[in-house]
């Protein structure tokens, strides 16, 4: 654990750096609707998009207003001031407006070699798939004539099997932390999901496959009660470890940045562009997907059950409307069926916010009760 917990301290791991040194390309993108494989399948290493808590967003604020989502502030100013000048390339997804505006003004002031607009419908219909099949074929297409680039059938495949690999090491720990006596800790497991986006799919099979060895026989700190954490994207090791810190510990999500990125069902299809098309936008647990927030909250109230949840926090970023607004339906879903929720709106980045975020969650599981440790849950 101690080396995924180094390399994701920091924006330009060493793995980057080593397939940069060998001359190989990087591409850059923010949205879970984004199908990596096909960046993969092109020798590419996909890099999701981080800023780590980075709370300064002097550069940005000159592009995007202080009513922006302070996450994609932070993020605008880590691609102006030169901090993923490392990338080749960029891809933009229409995953909300603020997000929209954090790209294009990227694009505007410091353009990427390579940038791509993959456009996400936000519903899934017949048609909506048929648009997105389209979509992700032009996507491929687009990579393969700026890099030079033949992505055969043959590729995709074997990077959608590499994929699965991933994905099924990332089900294995959260089998692991949702289970009577959690192998991992919440902020352990945010630390896991940021590294596998941006790394070589070989080296985190590798070092995943390490963790789950080690943490086997791994026994939990004291805490008093198992929370799940949903709402807005978030990368805040940090933050995480806070609410940890006074007893809450976190053994499931609903986040972005978390089971979202990973909990998809098994393609379908002989067509690797048609499987990957329908297999992202079916599975696309987010808010900006319309008229789809029972199967949203169907996950969530399953995911309580499963890791056995005595309270649930609602997180959202502030200025975050998507996930504002669905929070509220989810709390109240949530507590007709008993099920204790803390609604917690947060600043992206702001440590120092921390005092008032322990205070309202310490509040939260004196409200639940103090449990102790699992198997003493009465």
């Amino acid at each position: 654990m101690r080396e995924i917990t180094e390399q994701v301290s920091v924006i330009e791991n060493d793995y980057v750096k080593g397939w940069k040194g060998e001359g190989k390309k990087v591409v850059g993108y923010a949205c879970v609707a984004t199908p990596v494989e096909v960046i993969e399948a092109a020798g590419l290493l996909p890099y999701r998009l981080t800023a780590l808590g980075n709370p300064n967003t002097e550069i940005a604020d000159a592009y995007l207003s202080r009513f922006n989502c302070s996450l994609c502030r932070s993020l605008l100013q880590l691609g102006l001031d030169g901090t993923y000048d490392f990338l080749d390339g960029l891809i933009e997804t229409n995953g909300c407006d603020h997000l929209r505006g954090m790209f294009e003004n990227w694009q505007y002031v410091n353009p990427s070699p390579f940038f791509h607009y993959l456009k996400v419908p936000h519903i899934t219909t017949g048609d909506a798939l048929d648009y997105f099949r389209v979509e992700v074929r032009l996507f491929k297409e687009a990579i393969e004539k700026h890099f030079g680039v033949e992505v055969k059938n043959d590729d995709l495949w074997h990077a959608i099997e590499k994929q699965d690999d991933v994905r099924e090491r990332l089900r294995k720990v959260f089998a692991m932390r949702e289970g009577e006596n959690p192998s991992f800790t919440g902020a352990e497991v945010l630390s896991i999901l940021l590294f596998s986006s941006v790394v070589p799919s070989d080296v985190f099979i590798e070092l995943i496959d390490r963790a789950i060895d080690e943490r086997r026989d791994w026994q939990p700190p004291d805490f008093r009660a198992r929370l799940m954490l949903c709402g807005s994207a978030s990368d805040e090791v940090d933050l995480i470890s806070e609410i940890e810190g006074v007893g809450g510990l976190i053994v499931t999500d609903a986040l972005c940045y978390g089971t979202r990125a990973f909990w998809k069902a098994e393609r379908e299809g002989d067509d690797p562009v048609v499987a990957l098309a329908d297999m992202y936008l079916k599975e696309l647990l987010c808010p900006r997907m319309y008229d789809d927030f029972p199967r949203r909250r169907d996950f969530v109230l399953s995911a309580v059950d499963r890791a056995a949840v005595d309270g649930v926090i609602l997180m959202s970023n502030k200025f975050c409307d998507i996930h504002g607004v669905d929070n509220v339906q989810l709390r109240m879903d949530l507590e007709k069926r008993g099920i204790p929720v803390l609604q917690l709106e947060k600043e992206y980045g702001a440590k120092a916010d921390f005092g008032r975020i322990r205070t309202r969650v310490q509040a939260f599981l004196e409200k639940i009760g103090d449990r102790g440790k699992v198997g003493d849950r009465s």
